[in-house]
């Protein structure tokens, strides 16, 4: 037999091996059923809201909005943060960053409350470079205070403060380009990783996670879930008094994971990406849609969980759902790059949210 048919023989069944994992792996073959108990109370005009996070003190929802055309940008973004009052009824965003002077394509977002005004924090993408920006929001002022700028910013997609300047991020790829990039993203290669930032020292405490992507920290039982989409899983860790990490377990979710929010008894809520390779595609122009999907996991412990799908839709009204912040019986639904966001309306919930 030829040299080369023995090799198309050796190599055939493998190829067959690697394009079925991947889209497996993917969620190419899954379903998307419409599903949702309630309605669209309101569609708010804001594009890229990829972002949210809720004051539940002082009754606010913070909004991260960057001006994506496709992902990863091909030139210079624009966005900026907002602030939406919940006590008013029109859920109108107000301004934060409109006379900002430098360039700023705001990602993840995340706020710690000190006294009467707040820290807040975004991962910051420009043509420069990767940073987290500082700020101050006092009601509605909000002050850029610096930029942080570190080598191990190689990829930053979200983050969380746990204290005054005390701060997680995560690193969505462990490499940014070549054959490394693509085993990541195709292969599902667990090389990202969570970064932890306090007094001045940034410290590696979390490696081996596939497309490390939202974080959250849990301060009622000190628990640290980080969103891996690659592999549909969130990863919890146990937090140690110097920062660093204990892994716990995975919750297995069955859908592309993106940002972590609490609603108010602690139960995890995310926007998701249910099929990865048609997102993908939907990214980089080549699709009109993308799959959304919104999950509540209800998490009890170590091997106590429960997931449940709240949202799901084919993407005609929203695609590329993000993140879901719970505010009452509303949740305000983000995405990736549309021209605006949803404010969805659930008929009934249990308990207090």
């Amino acid at each position: 037999m030829p040299v080369f048919k023995r090799i198309l023989l050796l190599g055939l069944p493998l190829l067959l091996l690697y394009v079925g994992y991947v889209l497996a792996s993917t969620g190419f073959f899954r379903t998307v059923d419409p599903k949702f108990a309630g309605k669209v109370l309101q569609e708010i005009a804001l594009k890229g809201a990829e972002d949210m996070t809720i004051s539940r003190v002082d009754s606010f929802v913070l909004i991260s909005s960057t001006n994506r055309l496709v992902y990863p940008p091909t030139e210079e973004e624009r966005g900026g943060l907002y602030r939406i009052d919940l006590r008013a009824n029109d859920y109108q965003p107000i301004p934060l960053t409109a006379d900002l002077e430098i360039p700023f394509a705001p990602h993840g977002i995340s706020y710690y409350k000190k006294d009467s005004t707040y820290q807040v924090m975004a991962i910051n993408h420009t043509d420069e470079g990767h940073s987290i920006e500082v700020f101050e929001l006092d009601n509605q002022t909000l002050r850029h205070v610096r930029t942080l700028t570190h080598p191990s910013m190689v990829r930053p997609n979200d983050l969380v403060l746990v204290g005054d300047n005390q701060f997680y991020f995560t690193n969505d790829h462990g490499y940014t380009q070549g054959m490394g990039k693509l085993a990541e993203e195709y292969l599902g290669l667990a090389v990202s990783y969570v970064v932890h930032f306090s007094e001045g020292e940034y410290r590696e405490v979390a490696r081996g996670i596939a497309y490390a992507s939202g974080i959250n920290y849990d301060r009622a039982r000190n628990l640290l879930y980080v969103a891996s989409p690659r592999h549909f899983l969130v990863k919890v860790y146990a937090v140690k008094e110097n920062g660093s990490l204990s892994f716990v377990e995975n919750i297995s979710c069955g859908t592309g994971v993106d940002n972590i929010e609490f609603d108010q008894a602690g139960n995890l809520w995310m926007g998701a990406h249910p099929n990865l390779l048609w997102f993908n595609a939907y990214a980089k122009g080549k699709k009109e849609t993308s799959p959304s999907e919104i999950i509540k996991v209800t998490y009890a412990g170590e091997g106590d969980y429960a997931v449940e799908k709240v949202f799901v839709s084919k993407g005609e009204r929203m695609s590329a759902s993000s993140v879901a912040a719970v505010w009452g019986n509303l949740i305000f639904a983000g995405n990736v790059m549309d021209d605006g966001f949803l404010i969805l309306e659930r008929d009934h919930f249990g308990g207090v949210q």
